[in-house]
């Protein structure tokens, strides 16, 4: 069925939730939740002492002294995504394309929500000249622009701000009075650490930033919902936090307590977790690379994966090949791809992204999906792109595109 987005672009099939990314769950991880399990009892409202404990200990170990009453724990980014916005209140900018999530729960809110363009070398954060330009015209619309949403290692695009643009971004949103909320979930997942720098923007204007980490992804699995936030430490930053203790109260948000103990488990980061995070990241990066070298020999345009698990495809380029097959727009795109590659394309309207544009985000989990067998070979291979079932996925993917490559060659107009 389709309906009017709410973005104005036109019509949108709205179709289930977006797949999960996930591998076979650490057996250290299951004993904690079974164990919390059997003893019963309930998380408070904002997380448990051990759990905020852990928490503050894992920002410190990344050069962010964190005290535990400057931590919040909910059950889930989208929780404490809709209390900050609660609590800080005006109108939400978010870049273009985002995070799935972040613009559906402002406006769940009554919160307008305003897409700001991103640079050309990166995703997840708003070019610095376009906030202001956004900020300007909203307010002269009689708008009030408070809380800027970005991401450093983003989701949909899977790439990493550089400092440099970051830096002009945090201090144009600060100049207009922002405060940032930094999506920080796929921060442990960039594929060479070694050669990427990232820098969030707590680390430069550490008063102006509230940190949210969404444990159900790089440490915890997808279905196990436990999300933490940071808050600045001054006077404001006690007053933010104490207005989203109330809003998660009210709305009753609590870790689930056999969560809470796995999430308290994951963010000491022992051995076992940080070995499973290790390798899950290289396979997910050696996954990504060959699926944008596949997408990108084809005639599309990708930026590198450089974290997370997913790329961003633009396939504006095949656009006449796409036609001859009814596609139009970025939903027509989503149902043909899926249905070619037999995995889930969701189109890039569902990340805030113009609904004209065919774009699409692919997932590299979806290309890893197997038996619990399969991804723990992958997990420890050498060479996991050449296993049987993840080799099959990565021909087939390439085989789709090089079909399209080949369908746009022959619609090319004589010259």
């Amino acid at each position: 069925m389709r309906r009017t987005d709410p973005e104005g672009h036109g019509p949108v099939r709205y179709g289930p939730q977006l797949p999960d990314d996930g591998l076979p769950v650490l057996p250290e991880l299951s004993a904690e939740l079974a164990a919390a399990a059997v003893r019963g009892g309930s998380e408070p409202v904002g997380g448990g002492p051990a759990l905020l404990e852990a928490a503050a200990g894992y920002w410190s170990r990344r050069g962010r002294a964190t005290g535990a009453e400057r931590v919040v724990a909910a059950p889930g980014a989208p929780a404490l995504l809709v209390a900050l916005t609660a609590a800080i209140g005006g109108d939400v900018l978010v870049p273009r394309p985002c995070a799935a999530y972040w613009a559906p729960y402002a406006r769940l809110l009554g919160r307008p929500v305003f897409h700001v363009p991103t640079p050309a070398e990166c995703g997840g954060v708003p070019d610095p000249y376009a906030l202001l330009e956004t900020v300007r015209r909203v307010r002269e619309e009689g708008g009030d622009p408070r809380l800027l949403v970005l991401s450093v290692a983003d989701d949909p695009t899977a790439t990493v701000a550089p400092p440099e643009v970051l830096h002009e971004t945090v201090e144009a949103a600060a100049a207009e009075g922002l405060h940032l909320v930094s999506d920080e979930t796929w921060r442990d997942t960039v594929h060479a650490p070694h050669a990427t720098v990232l820098i969030g923007p707590a680390e430069m204007l550490p008063e102006h930033v509230t940190v949210v980490t969404d444990l159900a992804g790089a440490l915890l699995p997808p279905g196990w919902p436990a999300a933490v936030a940071r808050f600045p430490a001054s006077e404001a930053g006690e007053d933010l936090h104490a207005r989203v203790l109330d809003v998660l109260t009210a709305l009753g948000a609590r870790v689930a307590a056999p969560v809470a103990a796995a999430a308290r488990y994951a963010l000491t980061e022992p051995e076992p977790v940080t070995a499973r995070v290790a390798a899950t990241v290289r396979l997910h990066a050696r996954v990504a690379a060959a699926a944008h070298t596949a997408v990108v020999s084809a005639g599309a345009i990708a930026l590198p994966p450089q974290a997370g698990r997913h790329i961003y495809v633009d396939l504006g380029p095949l656009r006449a090949a796409l036609g001859a097959h009814g596609v139009g727009d970025a939903q027509d795109l989503e149902e043909f791809l899926s249905a070619r590659l037999g995995l889930p394309a969701p189109g890039g309207h569902r990340f805030g992204d113009d609904l004209g544009a065919l774009r699409v985000r692919l997932s590299t989990g979806a290309l890893l999906a197997g038996t619990d067998t399969e991804l723990e070979e992958c997990l420890s291979s050498p060479a996991p792109l050449e296993l049987p079932h993840l080799h099959r996925a990565l021909i087939s993917l390439k085989s789709a595109f090089d079909d399209l490559r080949d369908d746009a060659q022959r619609w090319e107009p004589p010259r």
